[in-house]
């Protein structure tokens, strides 16, 4: 008797599993709304953490510090938003695709524009590593240069929402709290 119900037992655990991966299969992606909150609760902290580290950018700038302190700064700076770009690509990755038209490129479009935005970060945190301290003039004349690049790659790697094609998504990124 036992051996029956460890049978049908087995039986109803695989019927299950078929019907998790079946159902698993049918749509599966988190609805607009819920894709756009993770998406949003992503991309908050990465902002407030992108302006601070431009501010201090700024700041090393125009401080009266050593090229050398200056380097130490801004390559730390640079590291920190390159870091802070991949914890949000991830955030958002974590997000899934959502259950909409085109959710696919969606979700591959702002997966893809931090990721570029990440390396921008690491090509100008590298660029001004490798420059040279001993000459200030020269040593500053390369970091408006690296800080330069970096705007033109940042600018470019932005994401044109006016592509989402998805009216939902519109719609939730319009309504749902953490995108405000």
């Amino acid at each position: 008797m036992r051996t029956c119900q460890a049978s049908s037992a087995g039986k109803l655990t695989v019927v299950l599993a078929t019907i998790v991966v079946v159902l698993a299969g049918c749509g599966g992606g988190p609805s607009p709304r819920a894709w756009a909150a993770s998406v949003c609760g992503a991309l908050t902290p990465w902002r407030s953490e992108i302006s601070k580290l431009t501010s201090s950018t700024d700041e090393q700038m125009t401080a009266q510090t050593t090229p050398a302190q200056a380097k130490e700064n801004l390559v730390r700076l640079f590291g920190g938003a390159e870091q802070a770009s991949e914890a949000a690509r991830r955030k958002v990755e974590r997000a899934g695709v959502p259950e909409t038209d085109n959710g696919d490129a969606i979700s591959a479009g702002f997966r893809s524009s931090l990721g570029k935005m990440r390396d921008a970060y690491g090509r100008a945190r590298d660029t001004i590593d490798g420059l040279g301290t001993g000459e200030p003039t020269a040593f500053y004349d390369g970091v408006r240069a690296a800080v330069a690049t970096l705007n033109t790659e940042y600018d470019a790697s932005a994401l044109d929402t006016s592509k989402l094609n998805s009216e939902e998504l519109k719609q939730a990124f319009d309504e749902v709290p953490e995108c405000h």
